[in-house]
């Protein structure tokens, strides 16, 4: 079977060849226009932070330049596709080819092995870079660019519910008895809801069975003042374990570590459909890689006979926006528990792998 997918050796490597250096061309280009126009945005965020300076740009942009190459890889591929067949087709070598007795698939296959690499390579460097970086960077953009603190695992904006009470912290860092909340606010509320209380504390640390807010500050709503309190201890039904899975991220999480959160979310009784969606989007989102040069190859064949190389490049690139397109909405359709997170995650690719398919057979098989 391989070798009647691929029966010139040759052809397959010149192929191959000129595919990824294009993807790679394409990527570059991208990034690079995208990098500098983000940084643009964001370096005076940055700068008007105390003590940031060029480091601190430099830091952004090693964290924002992995996302970048993980989200427009796909968009590199479908460009890729398209720059490689123009000028075969401008140069009747795809012609040479069917005429040599090559079938429309014995032609793509070279694009797409290379497409299946590239897919499997960025899998791996989602899987252990681009979750990290993204992790870190949300932390440090909701910090709004200060230091980020020094401990392991911190969290920020964490908001959790005491039964009618509520507990929001800045950051959360450490785990288990050693969690240490900072710039906390405690919302004392009655049964409808209505806020009596708010407390400030500086610090927060698990103690006799709540956690124990540190010099905290009290504005009471009935007679409108603030007065400052002792050590106080609130939020008693809140245990670490609960603040650990308060606050998932599917996007900074790899496979595996989402994974252990996500079943320690079902084992307390958390509804998991919107993490579940990313987890397997986790997969099929590095095989839209894979997906482009199928959607591409309208503009492959039949150029020579109808004259119309830009009205099927255009199809070409039509199809592969829209299956970016579709895959978001039925992202955002799963959050809402419209689809499946199975479904979610796989029908566009499913779909679009049916429609490129059907085009290419319909247009030249």
């Amino acid at each position: 079977m391989f070798a009647d997918l691929f029966p010139s050796r040759t052809l397959t490597w010149y192929l191959a060849r000129l595919f990824i250096t294009r993807i790679l061309g394409v990527l570059v280009l991208l990034v690079l226009v995208l990098q500098m126009l983000d940084l643009l945005s964001e370096s005076g965020d940055i700068l008007a932070v105390p003590g940031n300076g060029e480091a601190q740009l430099w830091y952004y942009i090693s964290l924002r330049t992995p996302q970048l190459i993980a989200r427009f890889l796909p968009y590199s591929v479908l460009l890729a596709t398209l720059f490689t067949f123009w000028p075969l087709n401008q140069n009747s070598e795809v012609i040479a080819m069917r005429a040599a007795g090559l079938s429309a698939h014995q032609v793509l296959a070279p694009l797409l092995l290379t497409a299946a690499a590239v897919s499997l390579v960025s899998f791996a460097f989602n899987e252990t870079v681009v979750a990290r970086a993204t992790g870190t960077l949300k932390v440090w953009n909701e910090l709004r660019y200060y230091p980020i603190p020094k401990e392991t695992g911190t969290r920020s904006n964490v908001y959790l519910r005491d039964g009618p009470n509520i507990l929001v912290a800045r950051t959360v860092s450490g785990s288990g008895a050693a969690t240490l909340m900072e710039d906390v606010t405690f919302y004392r509320r009655d049964g409808a809801g209505i806020v009596l209380e708010q407390v400030r504390s500086p610090r927060a640390t698990f103690a006799e069975g709540g956690w124990k807010l540190q010099s905290p500050r009290a504005f009471t709503v009935a007679s409108t003042s603030t007065q400052p309190q002792p050590d106080r201890v609130v939020a008693q039904s809140i245990t670490p374990a609960q603040v650990a899975i308060s606050r998932v991220d599917p996007d900074g999480e790899n496979i595996v570590s989402l994974s252990h959160k996500i079943s320690a979310l079902r084992a307390a009784g958390r509804r998991t459909d919107e993490l579940d969606g990313k987890w397997w989007h986790k997969f099929s989102g590095p095989l839209s890689a894979l997906l482009m040069p199928l959607l591409g190859s309208v503009a492959a064949f039949g150029l020579a006979r109808s004259g119309q190389l830009l009205v099927r490049a255009v199809v070409g690139m039509a199809l592969g926006f829209a299956y970016f397109v579709v895959d978001n909405a039925a992202l955002a359709m799963g959050n809402f528990g419209g689809y499946p997170p199975l479904i979610a995650a796989w029908a566009p690719f499913l779909l679009f792998a049916l429609v490129g398919e059907t085009v290419l057979v319909r247009t030249e098989e």
